[in-house]
């Protein structure tokens, strides 16, 4: 009898501190300075054999925040961004961007027959991208991890079985050396030497950044201007440095006609924050055609000789 898929989705559902704690997918080390022993799943937590011991919240994910990340007042995204980024996405304003990505994941993960595939999704946000690529594979072992308190707790509700990370991942990643098959990067962060270092030889990684002309008609109305700046190009520098090469690379396009609250939305969610007269001249839209745009690019940690 096939495993049942961990990326079992639900909607509407509350907080679930009953729930049994899911078993841990990929191998996480301590986060403690000089431990870096791995840490095991216990029924309120994870543990390593020198008791450093991390909790596991009553929404169902775990916490690997260290002191100076705690004493941040508002670490990873705002609250503001992540809620207007899970209404976009409930719009299904990605959904061809998730098309447009399957048959690299697919690639990624269709491995011998009963290997389980290792992926860890790096700025999973509120859990709408990594859980729909991987929708009925049952092999993938998948954890998702974000600096926001609030966009892992409302992944965890949204993915009752996923397993999720409250962790720092551009101070260094919770993972042992060469243990992932697959590392996404979804507009997330994109810590290249610990990808390479979490990485087997062979294993890839799936990195998304805004196109030039994402958003560009929005751009324009609301700042008066609609500077195009490529990001790709610095993202393939900063991987080829931490020995990731470039396999494939491509561009998703889309354009959707949007209203009022998804405009509001669109501005929250890119961090193109609102200074008084651009706030006045976003009154002024009712509806508004406007591109999307992902540059999409896929590397691979090289086979060791």
């Amino acid at each position: 009898m096939p495993r049942q898929s961990q990326l079992t989705q639900v909607t509407n559902v509350s907080d679930h501190p009953g729930s049994l704690p899911s078993p841990c997918p990929v191998p996480l080390q301590c986060p403690v300075r000089k431990c870096g022993l791995p840490l095991s799943v216990t029924p309120n937590g994870l543990t390593c054999a020198s008791r450093h011991h991390f909790d596991r919240a009553k929404q169902g994910y775990y916490s690997l925040l260290q002191p100076q990340d705690r004493r941040s007042p508002q670490a990873g995204d705002s609250d503001e961004a992540v809620l207007a980024r899970q209404r976009w996405l409930q719009r299904g304003h990605a959904s061809g961007l998730v098309q447009w990505l399957q048959p690299w994941v697919n690639q990624l993960i269709d491995g011998p027959t009963g290997n389980p595939v290792q992926v860890i999704d790096l700025g999973c946000g509120e859990g709408s991208f990594g859980p729909t690529l991987f929708e009925s594979k049952s092999h993938v072992q998948y954890a998702g991890i974000d600096l926001s308190k609030r966009a892992i707790r409302l992944a965890s509700r949204q993915c009752v079985n996923g397993f999720w990370i409250l962790a720092n991942a551009d101070r260094a990643l919770p993972i042992a050396d060469n243990s992932i098959d697959v590392v996404l990067s979804l507009f997330g962060r994109r810590p290249a030497k610990e990808i390479c270092r979490v990485l087997k030889p062979g294993g890839g990684c799936v990195v998304t950044v805004p196109g030039q002309d994402d958003l560009i008609e929005l751009r324009e109305h609301v700042q008066s201007r609609g500077d195009q700046r490529r990001r790709d190009d610095a993202v393939v520098k900063q991987m080829s440095d931490a020995s990731l090469t470039l396999v494939d690379r491509g561009m998703w396009q889309d354009r959707i006609t949007i209203q009022t609250d998804a405009i509001k939305d669109a501005m929250a969610m890119t961090y193109r924050g609102f200074r008084h007269s651009q706030a006045a001249r976003l009154q002024t839209l009712s509806e508004l055609t406007v591109t999307l745009s992902a540059e999409c690019l896929r590397f691979e940690r090289l086979q060791t000789s």
